[in-house]
C-alpha cells in the first residue's frame, strides 16, 4: 500500500513539476468564477476579466420604493458598486500548485471530476447609499402638522393636527445595502425604503385647557415714524398665533426675520456701532422686547437673551431684549410647563404693542411675580463730536443726540400674600454712552463758504456749526427756489411760445384753404 501510494505521488510528482516548470502561474483547467472560465489565465489575467465581469452590472438600475407608487431609480454604480472578495482569485491560482504532493493531487484529481466554482460576491458604498437617499428620499417626507390653536374675536379655535410622513435615512440606507448584498443577482433590482409615520403632537382634550393667561406685556411706539411703526407691526403679526408645546425652544429672530422688503419691512433707525442708522426692519426689537417682558411674567425659561448696545426709552434698564442680524443677537426661551402655551401678539391704532401668553395656571393665586430695574452706574458724555464729509454740501448738517451710558441689573422679586420670598438677579447689562456728535457738509467752490464751515468745525460746538451750516442752507434753499421760478417761467414762456406758433400755423392753413377752388 505504501508503495503504490508512492508510486502515486511519485509518478504525479513527476507529471506535476515538468508542468510547473512552464505552467506554475497560470489557473489550472475546471475553476471557475460564477461562469466565468479561468483556466489558463494568470492570477492578474483573471482578476482584470472578473474585473470587467463586475463592471459590467454598473448600469444595472436598482429601483427604490418610496410612498405609494413613487419610485427612485438609480444605478449599481451609483451606489458605489465594487468586487468584495478579490481573494478568490489568488486561492484560484494556488489550487493544486500549493501544498504537499498528496493535497497537490488530490486538488486535480476534484477538478478532473467536477468544476471549481467560485462565487463572485458584489459589494456597495453604505455611504454612497445614505447619501443618494438623503439627496432623493427628502422629496417624499411630509412633515407632521402638531395641532394648534388660533384665537379669534377673544376666543380659542382648535385646528386638528396632520399626520407625517419620513423616509427614514439610516434604516432605509440598511435596508438597501442588506438587499443588495445578499439578494441582489446582478438583474433590474426593487426594495422598499422605511417609511416613518410620524404622529402630531396635541389633541383637542390638551389644547382646550390652555386659557389661562401666564404674562402680559404692553410697550407704547406712539413717538415712531410710519416705517418704524410699520415694521413693529409686522414683527408682531408674525410672532402672533404660535403655540408652544412642553420642551420647544422659541426663538424671537427666526419668527420675524428675514429682515426683507418681501417680508414686510421698512427702513428705519437702528442702532450700528454707536450710531442711529436707517435699516430695514428698524424698530424689531421693540417686538422681541416687548414679548421678553411677557415670558418674564409667565416665568417661562429664557435661553439667550442680550442687551442694546446703547439704551432704550421704552423699557426700564436691563428689560431689553435684542435681536441682530449682524452680531447673532436673539431672543429665545423654552417652554419648561408641564403644557402647551399660545403667543398672542396686538397692535393698537394708538400705537402700543401687547403680548400675552395663554397656557394653564398651576400657580398659587397668592404668589405674585414683580420685575425690579436697579441702575448701578450712569455715564453722562461731556463732549461732543463732528465729522466733515467731503461728499455732502456746505450746509448740510445732521445731528445725533448723546446716549446716556447705564450698568443695570433686572431682579426677580417674588410676594407671597404681600410678604417677600425670594428676591433673584434675572440679568446685568450694560450700555454703552455716545457723545452728542454732527456730521457736517463742507464741500464748495465758494472759498468763503469753506472758511465759514471750517472755523465753525474749529469751534467744537455742534450748535455754532448749525447755526452757520444752516445759514448756507437758506441761502441754498433761496437759490434754488428762484431757480426753480425761473425755470417755471422759462416752461411757461416756452409753452406760450408754442402756443403761439400753433395758433399762427393753424391760421396759415386755414387760409390757404379758403383760396382752393371749390370741387
Amino acid at each position: 500500500m505504501i508503495a503504490l501510494c508512492a508510486g502515486i505521488c511519485i509518478s504525479g510528482v513527476t507529471l506535476n513539476v515538468n508542468a510547473k516548470e512552464k505552467t506554475n502561474d497560470k489557473i489550472e483547467a475546471g475553476i471557475y468564477a460564477d461562469d466565468i472560465n479561468l483556466e489558463g489565465m494568470t492570477a492578474s489575467e483573471a482578476k482584470q476579466e472578473v474585473q470587467a465581469y463586475v463592471d459590467s452590472f454598473a448600469d444595472t438600475e436598482i429601483v427604490m420604493h418610496a410612498i405609494d407608487d413613487e419610485t427612485i431609480t438609480v444605478t449599481a454604480s451609483e451606489l458605489g458598486l465594487k468586487w468584495k472578495n478579490k481573494e478568490i482569485i489568488d486561492e484560484a491560482a494556488s489550487l493544486g500548485k500549493k501544498g504537499n504532493i498528496v493535497q497537490c493531487y488530490k486538488a486535480l484529481k476534484d477538478l478532473q471530476r467536477s468544476n471549481k466554482i467560485y462565487d463572485v460576491e458584489f459589494d456597495f458604498d453604505k455611504s454612497k447609499i445614505k447619501s443618494f437617499i438623503e439627496e432623493n428620499g427628502a422629496a417624499y417626507n411630509q412633515a407632521a402638522v402638531d395641532t394648534a390653536l388660533k384665537r379669534v374675536d377673544g376666543a380659542f379655535e382648535i385646528t386638528e393636527g396632520q399626520t407625517g410622513i419620513e423616509v427614514d435615512l439610516d434604516a432605509s440606507a440598511d435596508a438597501v445595502y442588506d438587499y443588495l448584498t445578499s439578494e441582489w443577482n446582478g438583474e433590474v433590482g426593487d426594495v422598499n425604503l422605511v417609511i416613518n409615520i410620524v404622529e402630531p403632537r396635541g389633541s383637542k382634550e390638551e389644547l382646550s385647557m390652555v386659557k389661562d393667561v401666564l404674562g402680559t406685556f404692553t410697550t407704547s411706539y406712539s413717538t415712531s415714524g410710519q416705517s418704524r411703526s410699520a415694521n413693529v407691526s409686522n414683527g408682531c403679526s408674525l410672532i402672533d398665533g404660535c403655540t408652544l408645546y412642553p420642551g420647544d425652544e422659541f426663538s424671537a429672530y427666526e419668527a420675524v426675520s428675514p429682515f426683507t422688503e418681501a417680508n414686510g419691512y421698512y427702513m428705519a433707525g437702528s442702532y450700528v456701532n454707536g450710531m442711529v442708522v436707517d435699516s430695514l426692519g428698524g424698530g424689531i426689537c421693540q417686538v422681541s422686547t416687548t414679548l421678553y417682558n411677557a415670558v418674564l411674567q409667565a416665568e417661562l425659561e429664557v435661553t439667550q437673551r442680550y442687551n442694546h448696545s446703547m439704551i432704550v426709552t421704552y423699557v426700564d434698564p436691563s428689560a431689553d431684549a435684542a435681536i441682530a442680524e449682524s452680531s447673532g443677537k436673539d431672543f429665545k426661551f423654552v417652554n419648561n410647563l408641564e403644557y402647551p402655551i399660545y403667543i398672542e401678539g396686538q397692535t393698537t391704532p394708538d400705537k402700543n404693542i401687547t403680548f400675552t401668553i395663554y397656557g394653564v395656571e398651576t400657580r398659587d393665586s397668592n404668589r405674585k411675580v414683580t420685575y425690579e430695574s436697579v441702575v448701578l452706574e450712569k455715564l453722562v458724555p461731556d463732549t461732543e463730536v463732528i465729522y466733515t464729509n467731503e461728499s455732502l454740501p456746505v450746509g448740510y448738517c445732521s445731528v445725533q443726540s448723546a446716549h446716556i451710558g447705564y450698568k443695570a441689573q433686572l431682579w426677580k422679586v417674588v410676594t407671597v400674600d404681600g410678604v417677600e420670598v425670594s428676591r433673584e438677579q434675572v440679568n446685568s447689562s450694560t450700555y454703552n454712552q455716545a457723545p452728542r456728535s454732527a456730521t457736517v457738509g463742507v464741500a464748495t467752490a465758494d472759498p468763503a463758504a469753506y472758511n465759514a464751515i471750517m472755523g465753525a468745525v474749529a469751534t467744537n460746538s455742534i450748535d455754532q456749526v448749525k447755526a452757520v451750516a444752516g445759514a448756507y442752507q437758506a441761502t441754498a434753499d433761496a437759490a434754488a427756489a428762484q431757480a426753480a421760478g425761473e425755470a417755471a417761467a422759462a416752461q411757461a414762456a416756452a409753452a406760450a411760445q408754442a402756443a403761439a406758433d400753433a395758433a399762427a400755423a393753424q391760421a396759415a392753413a386755414d387760409a390757404a384753404a379758403q383760396e382752393q377752388p371749390a370741387e
